[in-house]
């Protein structure tokens, strides 16, 4: 599963509104939205992405969420380490290799650790 696909699960739960209903109302089939939460499908487009903001109402936070979301939420990512380290390209194959054997805390420490070494 994808963020944004949590996320549309989680405000479709909050709101007691089914996964083909709300493929209905946003005019595109009910599996298309299933792979798209289950992460099968890559981020949507920004025209189906402003659609969800309308179809749920959000205000301005929760709308630029739902953004910063999509654009992290792709789930086959590529990622070139042309020109980089040794380094880097060998942490790049083994994540690849194993980030499914990976716990879900591990997966955050490693997040936060990046994240606060490229600020």
């Amino acid at each position: 599963m994808t963020p944004l696909g949590a996320k549309l699960r989680e405000m479709r739960a909050k709101r007691n509104i089914s996964l083909k209903e709300m493929a209905k109302g946003l005019n595109i089939s009910s599996a298309y939205l299933s792979a798209l939460e289950h992460g099968k499908k890559g981020k949507p487009t920004w025209f189906l992405l402003q659609r969800m903001i309308t179809y749920f109402n959000v205000i301005w936070d929760e709308a630029e969420e739902l953004q910063r979301l999509a654009e992290i939420s792709n789930p086959k990512i590529t990622i070139n380490t042309a020109g980089l380290t040794p380094e880097a390209t060998e942490l790049s194959n083994i994540l690849s290799l194993k980030i499914a054997l990976l716990k879900s805390e591990d997966l955050i420490d490693i997040k936060n650790q990046i994240i606060s070494k490229a600020k």
